[in-house]
């Protein structure tokens, strides 16, 4: 058997970047990738061109444009209006030019804003979104059914295999550590640095420090990407049904806004005072999912947030 040409779209991302590290790990050498500037994929144009022209095998479908809850709050128009183009424009033309294997990658935001904890995949579409991220969360749905949808269609005539993988809060190297526009992770690492560096007496976080977050190291998603893209389609189908297709991808335990800035301080060595400013909103309460699914099919997360985030800083420092 030939070795698979496969795409990672995004591949300069965090995500992006870890598949390939986790890719080239098992060994893969026949990669195809274009820089964002190479390749505009709301384009749909020169996105057909480019799958008629490379014709991959796999498509890991890691692209999206991100943020957290102030960008989301500011651009929601872009926010519905790019994913779900480069959504469309991949998942059809990875069909139309025979790719039978496709990994789309969602978020946690997908759920209910209300749902219950930890959050299953059958919670999706029970009720209203978190209104913040909410086109976002409406784009990556879209995105979990088109793949339903080619499956469903071509799934028999074609071969199509189109699977998608929800992950929790990621956070590692290739991190976006921008002041306003970035998580919750690296957002922090970014302030406490500063403040070592600046010898701050205090650090003031947004809120009560009471909502509880789950945090995955970024190479145990891109690892939990490759083990749903190869699981036998027989296995997979088991574990999922036409239209609930979505696999959860957890670290299986969370922890509050309060330790994690505790634990960020720790590993960057700032010995200041962390204090929570109460008149700032705390967001959903919990965001805990329920990663038994994706467990019962031989995966589970390998990193703790201790040595991640020790990772994470030692990448920060080498960020310009």
């Amino acid at each position: 058997m030939t070795e698979p040409k496969i795409y990672v779209a995004g591949h300069k991302g965090m995500v992006g970047s870890a598949i390939v590290r986790a890719l080239k790990a098992q060994g893969h050498t026949r990669f195809v990738t274009r820089t964002h500037a190479e390749l505009d994929l709301t384009n749909q144009a020169a996105v057909r061109e480019f799958f008629e022209k490379e014709k991959p095998d796999q498509v890991y479908l890691a692209a999206a444009k991100v943020g957290g809850i102030h960008a989301n709050n500011t651009y929601p128009a872009d926010f519905i209006y790019q994913n779900l183009m480069v959504q469309a424009n991949v998942i059809d033309a990875a069909f139309q030019n025979g790719v039978q294997k496709l990994l789309f990658l969602g978020s946690s935001c997908i759920y209910p804003r209300m749902a219950e904890q930890p959050l299953r995949e059958d919670a999706l579409l029970t009720g209203p979104l978190e209104p913040t991220n909410e086109p976002y969360a409406i784009a990556k749905i879209a995105g979990i059914k088109l793949c339903e949808s080619y499956n469903r269609q071509y799934g028999q005539s074609h071969g199509v295999d189109y699977r998608s993988v929800m992950p929790t809060n990621l956070y590692g190297p290739g991190d976006n550590y921008h002041p306003e526009n970035s998580h919750v992770i690296p957002a922090l690492i970014r302030r406490f640095h500063e403040a070592k560096v600046s010898q701050a007496p205090s650090v003031t976080i947004w809120g009560t420090g009471t909502p509880k977050r789950e945090f995955l190291y970024v190479d145990d998603m891109a690892a939990a990407s490759v083990h749903v893209m190869n699981l036998p389609k027989a296995l997979y189908d088991q574990h999922t049904s036409p239209m609930q297709s979505h696999i959860n991808v957890g670290y299986g335990e969370d922890v509050t806004i309060a330790q994690v800035a505790q634990t960020v301080a720790q590993t960057v060595g700032y010995s200041g005072r962390i204090e929570f400013d109460t008149s700032k909103p705390d967001g959903t309460p919990r965001k805990w999912m329920d990663s038994s699914r994706l467990n019962s099919l031989g995966w589970q997360a390998q990193v703790p947030l201790q040595q991640g985030l020790a990772q994470a800083y030692a990448d920060f420092l080498k960020t310009p």
